[in-house]
C-alpha cells in the first residue's frame, strides 16, 4: 500500500501540475478587461465667521473633477453662537471658541486624509467693521484663531477678512451651483452644462451688511464691482456690491435703537411671517401691516413658543427688509415675483463658503481613477470550477485504480 501511495503522489502531482499550467495558459490567452476603481473622495473645511455666529462646514467631492471643477457636496455643519468679533477685548477666547466645532468635525474626515484637507477661516462684515474701528484688535483675533486651527492636523489656508464683493460673488456661485444652472446630471449618466437654464442673481443680508450679485447683460463699468470666475469649463463675469452697515443688525441699531440677532435675514424674517412661498407684493404688504398692527398681548398668545426678544423685533425687521427691496433695490409689483426666499437648496446651506470651496477645487489637482486590468468574473468562475472538477476527477480515477490493482503490480511498475 505504501508503494501505491507513492505511485498516487507522483502521478497526482504531475496531473495537478499539468492542470494548473493549462489554467494559467487559458487565462493568459483569453482577452483581459480594463476597468476603473471608484475615485477617491477629497475633503475641505471652511469657517464662515459671521457677525453673530460662526459656522464650520465640511465639504467633499470625487477626486476626478469635471472640467477642472469639483462636484462638491456638504458633508457636515456645526454652528457656534457668537461671532469672533465679539471677542475684541479677549482675542484668545476667539480662538478657543472654534475648538468645539473642530473637535466634532475631525472624525468626519479619514485620519490619513486630514493633513491634505484644506481649511480656511473667512470673516465677514462683523470683522470688517471691527477692522475699521480698531485694526490692532482685528489682527489679534485673526492671529488667535490661526493659532488654534494650526493645532489640528489640517492644511491651513489662512484666516482672513473677506471683502464684501468676495462674500457676495461666492454666495452667487453657491446658489447657482445648488440650482444646477452651472452643471447638471443627465439621463445619460454624466455631468453636462445645461443649455436652457438662466443664471440667477443673489441677494444676502447678514447682521452687518447686505450683498447683491448678478450677471449683467452688458459691460460692467466699475472694475471694483467686477469679478471673473471659470467654473466647469465656462467663463462668468459678475457684478457684485456689498452695502456695509445695511445688514439687519446694524440697520435696526442705527435707526431704531434696537438690536436683534440676524442671519440670512431675508429668509428668516419672511419665513416667520409665512411669506416665503411666492406670495404677491400685495399679500406681503398686508401681512406685515397686520402683524405690526397687532397688540403685543395678542402676539404673545398667538406665538407662545417664540422668543419674546425676537418677536419684539420682527415688525421693524420686516419693514426694513421691505423698504430696502422696494426703495433701495427698486423691486416693484412686476419684478417682485422674481424673488425667491431660500435658506437651503439641494440639502446644503446657501452662503459664500460652498462657493469658495467650488472655486478652490479649480486649484487642487485632479486624480484620475485607478486603472486595473484583469479577467471578467465569468471567466474566473469558469476556470476555477473547471480546475476543481478536473482535480476531483483525477483523484477519483487514481484512487479507483489503486484499489483495483494489486500491490505487486505497482512494485513492478516502479
Amino acid at each position: 500500500m505504501k508503494t501505491c501511495l507513492t505511485w498516487i503522489n507522483i502521478r497526482y502531482f504531475l496531473c495537478l501540475t499539468f492542470l494548473f499550467g493549462l489554467c494559467s495558459f487559458l487565462l493568459i490567452v483569453v482577452n483581459t478587461k480594463t476597468s476603473y476603481l471608484p475615485p477617491h473622495t477629497k475633503y475641505g473645511m471652511v469657517f464662515d465667521a459671521g457677525s453673530v455666529h460662526t459656522a464650520l462646514y465640511v465639504y467633499q467631492w470625487p477626486a476626478d473633477k469635471d472640467n477642472d471643477t469639483g462636484i462638491v457636496s456638504q458633508n457636515f455643519v456645526c454652528m457656534q453662537k457668537g461671532g469672533i468679533s465679539f471677542y475684541a477685548d479677549n482675542p484668545a477666547k476667539a480662538g478657543e471658541s472654534l475648538r468645539n466645532c473642530l473637535d466634532k468635525a475631525m472624525p468626519v474626515i479619514p485620519t490619513k486624509q486630514q493633513k491634505e484637507t484644506p481649511i480656511l477661516l473667512g470673516a465677514t462684515a462683523g470683522m470688517r467693521l471691527l477692522r475699521m474701528k480698531n485694526q490692532t484688535q482685528a489682527d489679534q483675533i485673526l492671529a488667535e484663531v490661526s493659532k488654534t486651527i494650526k493645532t489640528y492636523p489640517l492644511d491651513f489656508q489662512g484666516a482672513r477678512i473677506l471683502t464684501g464683493e468676495e462674500e457676495g460673488s461666492l454666495g452667487w456661485i453657491t446658489i447657482n451651483y445648488l440650482l444646477r444652472t452651472f452643471i447638471e446630471y443627465t439621463f445619460e449618466g454624466g455631468w453636462a452644462h445645461p443649455r436652457s437654464t438662466e443664471i440667477v442673481g443673489a441677494m444676502d443680508m447678514g447682521g452687518a451688511s447686505t450683498e447683491m450679485t448678478f450677471q449683467p447683460s452688458g459691460p460692467i463699468k466699475s472694475k471694483d464691482s467686477s469679478i471673473f470666475f471659470r467654473l466647469y469649463g465656462f467663463n462668468y463675469r459678475v457684478y457684485t456690491h456689498s452695502y456695509l452697515c445695511y445688514g439687519l443688525f446694524d440697520a435696526l441699531e442705527r435707526y431704531l435703537g434696537k438690536i436683534i440677532a440676524a442671519f440670512s435675514a431675508f429668509y428668516k424674517i419672511f419665513r416667520f411671517l409665512n411669506l416665503t412661498d411666492g406670495q404677491s407684493l400685495d399679500v406681503v404688504n398686508s401681512t406685515i401691516w397686520e402683524f405690526c398692527s397687532t397688540k403685543w398681548t395678542v402676539l404673545t398668545s398667538k406665538f407662545p413658543t417664540a422668543d419674546q426678544k425676537w418677536l419684539h423685533g420682527y415688525c421693524e425687521a420686516s419693514i426694513y427688509i421691505l423698504t430696502l427691496l422696494l426703495d433701495g433695490f427698486k423691486f416693484n409689483d412686476q419684478t417682485w415675483k422674481n424673488i425667491n426666499f431660500r435658506e437651503q437648496a439641494g440639502n446644503a446651506d446657501i452662503g459664500w463658503s460652498l462657493g469658495y470651496m467650488l472655486n478652490l477645487t479649480n486649484k487642487i489637482p485632479s486624480e484620475a481613477p485607478a486603472e486595473v486590468t484583469g479577467h471578467s468574473y465569468v471567466i474566473w468562475v469558469a476556470t476555477v470550477t473547471m480546475s476543481f472538477l478536473t482535480a476531483l476527477l483525477i483523484l477519483c480515477v487514481v484512487l479507483v485504480h489503486c484499489i483495483q490493482t494489486p500491490v505487486s503490480s505497482y512494485e513492478t511498475l516502479m
